[in-house]
C-alpha cells in the first residue's frame, strides 16, 4: 500500500491527485472524512466496488454509500425531492449519510432492495477533492477489521489493512464516531443510526 501523510491545514496536492490516479486505475484507497477514514472506489468500476466488499468481508447485500463533493450534480445520482434537497443544503457539507431514491447512472450494486443509495458530502476537503478530481462519485464505507470495528489510527489500519489496499491518505486519529444517517425516500424522514450529525430535527 502506498501510504501518505498529509498536512492538517493544507493537505499537499500532490498525494490527493496520486489518489485520484489511483482511483482511476480501478483501485481501492483509505482516506480521511469529517468523521472516521473511508475505504473506497470509482463507483461506476464493479471490480472495484467487488474489492471494497471483499475488504470488508461483506456480502453485496451491503448497502454503500457515496461521496460526492457537493450537491450541485445531486440529481444525477438520486432521485430529490424539494423537501430533501432543502434539507441537504442545509446539513451538507457534514456528516451525515441521506438515503434517497436511486437514479439509473449508479450502479444497481450499489442500490438497496428498495431501490435507494446513501450519499455523503463530508465536511473534509480531502473526501471531496477525490470525488471532484475523479469527476464521479467515490464509493464510502468506514474503515473496520473483518468483524466490524471501526480503525481510527493510522498506524492500525496499515497493520491491518495494508496488503488489501492500494493507497492510504492519513490525517492522524479520527473521531471515532460513524454519520448519522436519514433516510430522505419516503414521505417522511426516518433515522436509520444516530451518529455524529444531529438529528433532533428528524424526530
Amino acid at each position: 500500500m502506498e501510504y501518505y501523510e498529509l498536512h492538517p491545514e493544507t493537505p499537499q496536492r500532490r498525494y490527493i491527485d496520486k489518489a485520484i490516479e489511483v482511483l482511476r486505475g480501478g483501485g481501492v484507497i483509505i482516506y480521511p472524512t469529517d468523521t472516521t477514514y473511508g475505504l473506497g472506489c470509482d463507483v461506476r468500476d464493479q471490480s472495484a466496488i467487488k474489492r471494497v466488499l471483499d475488504v470488508k468481508n461483506e456480502t453485496s447485500e451491503k448497502l454503500l454509500s457515496f461521496v460526492i463533493p457537493d450537491l450541485k450534480d445531486v440529481a444525477s445520482y438520486a432521485k430529490v425531492s424539494d423537501y430533501a434537497y432543502k434539507t441537504m443544503k442545509r446539513l451538507l457539507p457534514g456528516p451525515y449519510t441521506f438515503i434517497l431514491p436511486a437514479a439509473k447512472e449508479i450502479p444497481k450494486k450499489l442500490w438497496s432492495k428498495r431501490k435507494t443509495v446513501g450519499i455523503r458530502v463530508p465536511a473534509h476537503p480531502v473526501a471531496r477533492e477525490l470525488a471532484s478530481g475523479l469527476g464521479a462519485p467515490i464509493v464510502n464505507s468506514s474503515v473496520t477489521n473483518r468483524v466490524g470495528d471501526l480503525l481510527l489510527n493510522p498506524d492500525e489500519i496499515r497493520a491491518v489493512l495494508n496488503a488489501q489496499v492500494d493507497l492510504m491518505l492519513a490525517a492522524g486519529a479520527l473521531s471515532g464516531e460513524p454519520s448519522s444517517v436519514v433516510d430522505l425516500s419516503g414521505d417522511e424522514p426516518e433515522i436509520v443510526r444516530e451518529g455524529a450529525g444531529e438529528v433532533e430535527d428528524f424526530r
